[in-house]
C-alpha cells in the first residue's frame, strides 16, 4: 500500500472533505497514515477563515517541502504534494509561484478530480496541475467511492456554498453559491455510513438549514423533512446539524427538535453581533430582535435545548455602544457555549476595504470581556447537568488510563472511567457527578 497523509485545517466540512479524499484514494492503493515522514502523497487541506490563513499555508508548505526532500534523500522516492481547500481555491496559481514544489492545487469543489490529477503528476517534467473550477456536474454526483475508516460518529455534507454574502466572509468566493444535495444522495450516503459502523451523523452545510430538495412525495423538502426521513434508519441513533443561519430557521425544523427523539437538543445559530448597526454593515439581513424571537420560539418548543453561537468582535465601525449591545444580548440569551473571534481582514471581501477599522488593542480588550462572560455561561450550563443521567455515545479513549470520552445530547464533552475494554461505539448512560469549564464527568449507571 502507498502511504497517504492528510493534514486538515478549519471547519467540520474540511474534515468531511478529507475523509472523502481518503475514500477516493484507497481504491488506488493508498492507505492513510498519521504523519508525512514517509508518505507517497501529502495533502494539505486548508481553511481561509482564520487570521493570516494564507501565510500560515505557505509556512506549512515550507515544512512539507523539507519533509519531502529528506524522504527523497533517504529513499530516492518523490512525495507528491497537493494543496486542497479554500486557500487553494482563493490562491490558485499563486501557490505554484510561491511554492513551486507543490504538484497539485485542488479547490473544495474539485477534489473529486484528485485521482486523475495524481495520475498526471510527472516527477521529471515537474508539471503543475490546478483544478479550482466550479464544475457543471456537482462533485457529489461523482463521489461514488466506498466509505472507509469511520468511527462511531461521522460528518455528512448535505449543502455547500452561500448566497448570503456577509461582508466579512470568503465562503461565497471559495465554496460558490448555495447547492443542496438530493435527498436520495444523502440517504444513500447515510446508509453507507451506518454500514461502516456509524451511529451518529452530523449534517453539514455552510447554511445547513438552507438545504432543500424535491422529496419522495414530489414536494420541496426542507431540513426538518430530511431529518424525519433519516430518523427512519433504525441503526442511526443520533442526528445533529451545523451551521445554521437565522434567516433559514423555519417552524418545521423547530418542530423536528420537539418531535424526533434522535435529533439532539442542540442548536448552533450564529448571531455575530448584538448591534443592529453592525449587523447591517455585516450584511446579515436580520436584526437582533429577529434572532431573539427565534431563540424564544425554540426554547418554548424545546425547553432543554442548548444554544450555541458565533461572535465577531471589533468589526469595522464597532463603537463602545455596539460592543455593549453585544454584551447585553449574550447575557440575555445565556449560551451553552459560543465561539468568539477578533475581526480580521479577509482579502477580497467587502469589509476588507472598510476605512473604520478598530484598533487591535481595543479588539483584544473587547474580546476578553466577551469570552469571560461566555466562559461563565458555559460553566453554569455544565453545572446544571450534575446528578442527571444522560445517554452518551462513546467516541474514543481519553488521555488517562481507562478513561473514555463521549458527547452529551447537548454537545458537552463527557468523560468517565471504566476498566472494560473496547467500549468505543457503545451507547451508555452516565450519571454526571462533576462539571468543568469545557466538559462534564461521571460514571456509568
Amino acid at each position: 500500500m502507498k502511504k497517504l497523509y492528510i493534514k486538515t485545517h478549519g471547519c467540520q466540512m474540511n474534515f468531511y472533505d478529507s475523509e472523502k479524499m481518503v475514500d477516493l484514494l484507497k481504491p488506488l492503493g493508498y492507505e492513510l497514515h498519521n504523519d508525512g515522514d514517509d508518505a507517497d502523497i501529502i495533502v494539505l487541506n486548508t481553511c481561509h477563515i482564520r487570521e493570516k490563513a494564507v501565510e500560515k499555508t505557505y509556512s506549512e508548505l515550507g515544512r512539507i517541502r523539507d519533509q519531502a526532500n529528506l524522504r527523497k534523500e533517504k529513499t530516492g522516492k518523490k512525495t507528491i504534494i497537493a494543496v486542497a481547500g479554500c486557500v487553494a481555491q482563493a490562491e490558485g496559481d499563486q501557490i505554484m509561484k510561491r511554492s513551486p514544489w507543490v504538484d497539485i492545487v485542488v479547490g473544495p469543489q474539485s477534489y473529486q478530480n484528485l485521482p486523475e490529477l495524481i495520475s498526471k503528476v510527472d516527477p521529471i517534467e515537474k508539471n503543475k496541475l490546478i483544478s479550482i473550477d466550479f464544475p457543471v456536474i456537482p462533485k457529489f454526483d461523482q463521489l461514488k467511492s466506498k466509505i472507509t475508516q469511520r468511527g462511531p460518529s461521522a460528518f455528512l455534507t448535505i449543502q455547500e456554498g452561500c448566497d448570503k454574502f456577509c461582508s466579512f466572509c470568503v465562503v461565497p468566493y471559495t465554496r460558490g453559491s448555495e447547492y443542496s444535495r438530493s435527498i436520495y444522495s444523502i440517504i444513500d450516503e447515510a446508509k453507507k455510513l451506518i454500514d461502516a459502523g456509524v451511529k451518529e451523523i452530523t449534517l453539514l452545510g455552510q447554511n445547513v438549514n438552507a438545504w432543500s430538495s424535491k422529496g419522495k412525495d414530489g414536494k420541496v423538502w426542507r431540513l426538518g423533512s430530511l431529518i424525519k426521513e433519516l430518523a427512519k434508519i433504525n441503526e442511526l441513533q443520533f442526528i445533529r446539524y451545523t451551521t445554521s443561519h437565522p434567516l433559514d430557521m423555519d417552524l418545521e425544523l423547530i418542530e423536528a427538535h420537539r418531535d424526533i427523539e434522535k435529533l439532539m437538543p442542540y442548536l448552533h445559530l450564529p448571531l455575530q453581533s448584538g448591534s443592529d448597526n453592525i449587523l447591517k454593515l455585516m450584511n446579515r439581513k436580520h436584526k437582533v430582535d429577529d434572532y431573539l424571537k427565534i431563540i424564544e420560539k425554540v426554547r418554548n418548543y424545546i425547553p432543554n435545548i442548548a444554544i450555541s453561537g458565533d461572535f465577531i468582535i471589533g468589526f469595522p465601525g464597532e463603537t463602545d455602544k455596539d460592543h455593549d449591545a453585544t454584551i447585553k444580548i449574550i447575557k440575555e440569551v445565556k449560551f451553552s457555549q459560543a465561539y468568539s473571534f477578533k475581526y480580521s481582514v479577509r482579502p477580497g471581501t467587502p469589509a476588507a476595504v472598510f476605512f473604520n477599522q478598530v484598533d487591535e488593542q481595543i479588539k483584544s480588550s473587547r474580546l476578553q470581556e466577551v469570552q469571560n462572560i461566555l466562559r461563565e455561561q458555559q460553566f453554569e450550563f455544565n453545572k446544571k447537568s450534575i446528578n442527571s443521567v444522560i445517554k452518551v455515545l462513546i467516541l474514543k479513549n481519553g488521555k488517562k488510563v481507562n478513561q473514555y470520552l463521549g458527547r452529551s445530547p447537548q454537545n458537552q464533552s463527557v468523560y468517565f472511567n471504566h476498566e472494560k475494554e473496547n467500549l468505543i461505539g457503545s451507547i451508555i448512560n452516565v450519571k454526571v457527578s462533576e462539571a468543568f469549564q469545557n466538559s462534564i464527568s461521571g460514571s456509568i449507571v
